[in-house]
């Protein structure tokens, strides 16, 4: 009888053949447990609520001051706001929608005539205006004045620029400036400052980066010829020193502040509206940075926030992907850079914006939500965290 030469190899080889399946067997073993990784599933789609047409930005706040968190929207479609009055459940009541000025496209938070009601500034991009309304005791607006800037401004934020005690306003404009308004306290404004500096502003955040108790701006310039987020330091009196640009992935969209690596020292975060990345810069603590490192979520990452979601005291960021219709998180390693594969949730069409939700202005011991904006459906959507202990919503409209 023919034998193949493996039968007729010797004694030692016939026990090497047998170890190779087992020795395969270990190294792909190895190879798992060095390389996947499950991101735990911390969060579940409650609900969703529909607000006005195109929703470009979600703010959360308790306007009627019931101790229930709210939520409201910027929408750029039908030229409105939506508020919508929570129950301290992760349930919300029917929408109110307030007439904004031409095509709101984002706003900012503050009390800008003291009388103790949130109020609002929204930049309203299709008249170049900043529009005010003034917060009432039962949580709607009251319309306050417009300022005219030139020219269409896209993102504002607020903060104290001349040590006045009172809120003052930054507005990026999208023909490469940058605009100061500075509160009277009164809910009115004077001219400050403005910087023609930039290649397309597409977002502006305002933080102390150095620790002089001066706060100091972080622009994006999302336009071809520049792809950076320029740093202005503040001098304290409502006007900035000269910009410094860190270069970003392209065409970034909106940057935010955080603290990645746990050194008290401010971090930066910035989503680029192409090439489905988000760039994270280091802070050193003195107003400069660190060369960015960029990641991936989905397809067309518009807007992100940072947390600790899992309580591991290490900073996550979730993420809205506009392409891909859905909400990633990524969990972070505390150095800037994350593990995975992200969890990915799906929203309603077109995620625009997300914000952290807070279900009571006491959240004692209770796990933070989220809510997204949603561009293509016109909605909310409201995500709630597993850990989250919630009232039974058996009363309340919760439309899916």
């Amino acid at each position: 009888m023919h034998h193949s030469p493996a039968i007729a190899s010797s004694p030692a080889k016939r026990r090497a053949l047998r170890l190779l399946p087992l020795i395969w067997l270990l190294t792909a073993v190895g190879c798992i447990q060095k390389d996947s990784y499950v991101p735990p599933d911390l969060f579940y789609l409650f609900a969703s609520y529909q607000v006005g047409k195109n929703p470009t930005s979600i703010t959360t706040a308790d306007f009627n001051q019931d101790g229930f968190t709210d939520l409201i929207t910027t929408n750029i479609g039908n030229s409105s706001l939506s508020i919508l009055f929570g129950n301290g459940d992760g349930t919300f009541k029917e929408q109110v929608q307030i007439e904004a000025a031409r095509e709101p496209r984002a706003l900012a938070l503050s009390d800008y005539n003291g009388d103790g009601f949130v109020d609002l500034a929204v930049a309203c991009s299709g008249n170049d205006q900043v529009a005010i309304f003034f917060g009432l005791a039962n949580g709607t607006f009251g319309a306050g004045q417009r300022y005219t800037v030139h020219k269409t401004p896209v993102s504002i934020a607020s903060g104290d620029f001349n040590d006045d005690q009172q809120p003052d306003l930054a507005v990026a404009l999208r023909n490469d400036k940058v605009k100061i308004l500075l509160g009277k306290g009164d809910g009115s404004f004077s001219e400050g400052s403005q910087y023609e500096y930039g290649d397309t502003p597409t977002s502006i955040a305002v933080a102390d980066l150095n620790q002089d108790g001066k706060p100091d701006l972080a622009v994006t310039n999302g336009g071809p010829m520049s792809s950076a987020v320029s740093i202005w330091m503040g001098n304290g009196d409502g006007t900035f020193r000269h910009q410094t640009d860190y270069r970003t992935g392209k065409r970034p969209l909106v940057a935010s502040f955080t603290d990645f690596d746990n050194d008290r020292r401010a971090d930066l975060l910035v989503m680029n509206g192409e090439m489905d990345t988000f760039t994270i810069f280091l802070g050193n603590g003195n107003g400069t940075f660190q060369e960015g490192k960029e990641s991936g979520a989905d397809a067309g990452p518009v807007y992100g926030l940072a947390r600790d979601f899992n309580g591991d005291h290490l900073t996550d960021v979730a993420i809205a992907n506009v392409q891909s219709n859905n909400l990633s998180i990524l969990f972070g390693r505390g150095d800037g850079t994350f593990h995975y594969p992200p969890m990915n949730y799906r929203t309603k069409g077109g995620p625009f914006a997300v914000a952290t939700l807070h279900l009571t202005t006491k959240p004692a011991g209770e796990e933070p939500g989220l809510v997204t904006a949603n561009n293509g459906a016109g909605s909310v959507s409201v995500f709630l965290h597993r850990g989250l202990k919630s009232r039974s919503p058996s009363s309340a409209h919760a439309p899916s």
